[in-house]
């Protein structure tokens, strides 16, 4: 969530200028503002999952893979967004970081299901 603020930080000095990265509705500034909304986004619901996880401690290897999807999520999704603001051909990427969080939330349902 650190790493959002500090990008956003970055590329909030230059947001004044309507021309920067081909200007405010452009591919390359769209792609590096959800990069930025990213990384404090998939934290967030990181720290959701901290937080709830206690309830469900008992859940075994769903919870642990549950952990381990939701953190490779978490960084991979700004990285795509990143990667995909310069390279329009890399948006493909972001079934992986997509799958990881959707399978990682709904493995963790599924433990709060069962307890």
């Amino acid at each position: 969530m650190l790493a959002g603020l500090v990008a956003g930080a970055v590329q909030g000095m230059r947001f004044h200028d309507e021309h920067w990265l081909g200007g405010y509705g452009s591919w390359k500034r769209r792609m590096t503002r959800l990069g930025h909304v990213a990384f404090l986004g998939t934290g967030l619901i990181n720290l959701g999952f901290a937080l709830s996880v206690q309830h469900a401690m008992e859940g075994g290897w769903p919870v642990r893979w549950a952990s381990g999807l939701l953190i490779l999520g978490a960084l991979g999704m700004p990285v795509v967004c990143y990667v995909a603001a310069w390279r329009v051909s890399l948006r493909h990427l972001f079934v992986f970081p997509v799958a990881c969080l959707v399978a990682g939330i709904g493995l963790f349902l599924v433990v709060l299901a069962g307890s």
